[in-house]
Formats: C-alpha cells, sequence, structure tokens
C-alpha cells in the first residue's frame, strides 16, 4: 500500500503521514546499532528523476538493508564505515560483496582488514554480456545490407543462458558459425565461461579460468580482452565466489521491493522520505507490535 492511499484510509493529509512516519522511524534509530554484521553487500540505486542516487548497504545474512546515504561513490561509503562502524565492528566483517566498480571495491580493502572481497556474479555476468553486444555492434556497423538480415534479432538470444533457449535458439546460435565467425567466436567464449560458477574447488576454477583468458586473448576480439584485462585485475575477488558461495543476489531481491515502493510513489523528491519507507519495508529496524496480543483476533 503506498503512503496516498494509507493517508486516504486513515483519513489523513498525505504530509502528516509522511511526517508521522519520518518521526516515527527516527526514534525508531535514535542511538540504533548496527549488531553482528559479518557479511555485506553495497550497492545504488536512483530514486528520482534527474539522476538522483541512493548507496544502500546490506546486512546479507539477515537479508536488510543497514544504511542509506545520499549520492554515490567513495564519499557516500566512507561515511557509513566511518559513521556507522567503529573500528571492532569493520574487523568482524568476514565477506564483502560489490560490483567491478574501484569505488566500492577501494573502499572494501580500506576500511576491512580481514574481508574477503567478493565480486558479485551478476555484474561479472552483465560486463561479459556487454562484451558480447560490443563485437555484434561491431559486427553490425560493417556488415552488408544482405548480411544484417542474418544478424538481425541476435542480440538478445546472444544475452540468454543456455538453460533458457529453445532448440531453435540454439540452432540460430549455431548458424552465426557460417554467418559471422567474430560474433560466433564471442558468444562461444561467453557459453564456455558459464561452467566457472559450478566448480567446487578453488584450483579446479582457477585452472579453468587460465586457460578460459588464454582462448579469449587469443580470440582477437578487442572487447573481449577489454573484459579478460578487467578480470584479471580482480582475478582473486572472482574466484572468491567458489569458496564463499556468496552473491548480491539478495540485494538484488532487496532492490526490487526498493524498486516497488519507488514506483508506488512514482519517485520521491527527497531521500529522506524514500529512506523511510525503505527502513520501513526491508530496514535494519525493530517495529514495535502495533496491536497488544490480548486485542488480536485468532
Amino acid at each position: 500500500m503506498s503512503q496516498k492511499a494509507a493517508a486516504e484510509l486513515l483519513r489523513l493529509p498525505a504530509s502528516t503521514l509522511s511526517d508521522l512516519l519520518h518521526r516515527s522511524i527516527q526514534r525508531l534509530r535514535e542511538g540504533h546499532r548496527i549488531r553482528g554484521l559479518k557479511t555485506i553487500g553495497i550497492d545504488e540505486i536512483s530514486y528520482h528523476r534527474g539522476h538522483k542516487y541512493a548507496t544502500l548497504v546490506y546486512d546479507l545474512e539477515r537479508s536488510c538493508v543497514v544504511w542509506i546515504a545520499h549520492g554515490k561513490g567513495r564519499e557516500a561509503i566512507d561515511r557509513f564505515f566511518d559513521e556507522a562502524l567503529s573500528d571492532y565492528q569493520k574487523a568482524r566483517i568476514r565477506v564483502a560483496c560489490c560490483d567491478m566498480s574501484q569505488t566500492y571495491i577501494g573502499a572494501i580493502e580500506a576500511h576491512c582488514p580481514n574481508a574477503t572481497l567478493v565480486l558479485d556474479r551478476f555484474h561479472i555476468v552483465k560486463a561479459l554480456n556487454e562484451a558480447v553486444d560490443e563485437v555484434r555492434k561491431e559486427q553490425w556497423r560493417q556488415a552488408t545490407q544482405a548480411d544484417r538480415k542474418a544478424l538481425k534479432g541476435m542480440r538478445w538470444l546472444l544475452y540468454r543462458h543456455s538453460s533458457t533457449r529453445t532448440r531453435r535458439d540454439t540452432q540460430s546460435l549455431k548458424a552465426l558459425d557460417k554467418h559471422n565467425r567474430r560474433i560466433y567466436r564471442a558468444w562461444r567464449l561467453k557459453e564456455e565461461f558459464e561452467q566457472f560458477w559450478n566448480y567446487k574447488a578453488t584450483w579446479a576454477a582457477e585452472r579453468f579460468l587460465k586457460r578460459w583468458v588464454k582462448s579469449a586473448l587469443l580470440s582477437r576480439l578487442e572487447p573481449m580482452r577489454h573484459f579478460v584485462r578487467t578480470l584479471k585485475r580482480h582475478q582473486q575477488a572472482v574466484v572468491a565466489f567458489i569458496d564463499t558461495r556468496i552473491t548480491n543476489a539478495i540485494a538484488e531481491g532487496i532492490n526490487r521491493i526498493v524498486r516497488m515502493v519507488k514506483n508506488r510513489a512514482s519517485g520521491y523528491r527527497h531521500l529522506e522520505a524514500f529512506s523511510d519507507m525503505i527502513y520501513l519495508t526491508v530496514g535494519d529496524v525493530d517495529l514495535p507490535e502495533q496491536i497488544p496480543a490480548r486485542f488480536r483476533t485468532l
């Protein structure tokens, strides 16, 4: 239920309900300490048109948002570690998951001395898909009108995971071997990389990665080479997934709820109002029972 609908139900002005909610959340968070934080995720989300962003920090073990800050970038992350956590709490963080942004990586390395950095699987796959798509775009620009007919509609097929493809989809992709070998090579490399996530032993994953990197570098596809260079820079954090099996999937699930909150209100002009709703729905807030047990109906 949106704030507007709740205000109508309670026969209150929307501004009054918003003010009551803000004061209630503020009261609950006064003196609030983040407890037992061992596995964190960091991400950002847009909350209003005009590129207004908020940085969110998640407790991935308890599946909740523990901190929200205006803006994105190193300054926003540093504020979380400096203002919300003590040195003891920072030392207790064991795993930190984020995307390949050097901003996040640098902050985690600076503030969490005992944390294993894990690059999020979703963002690695996204970067690989983008590299394949860059190859497709290059070939599309160079293709003749006749060749473009064979490439039409390939974009989403190239993105699609093997588990969701039909037999017809697979046949269309294999036909690229005849129509455009460069796109076909990029797609085959993407397909082979999927095996990485299934390994259970770090040594086996590292061996696979070494072979795959060599193949990608020999492919003569610059977007794939660029992806490999990024991968090699953060190889330890990529391989860390094998031991921890940690991803930002929980954070992405929470983000879906956060986006629903935003869409119900058609965006928020001010971060304070947006933060109140996030803390209310998926936040690290101990909400008191609204109805005493003796008055509840069974």
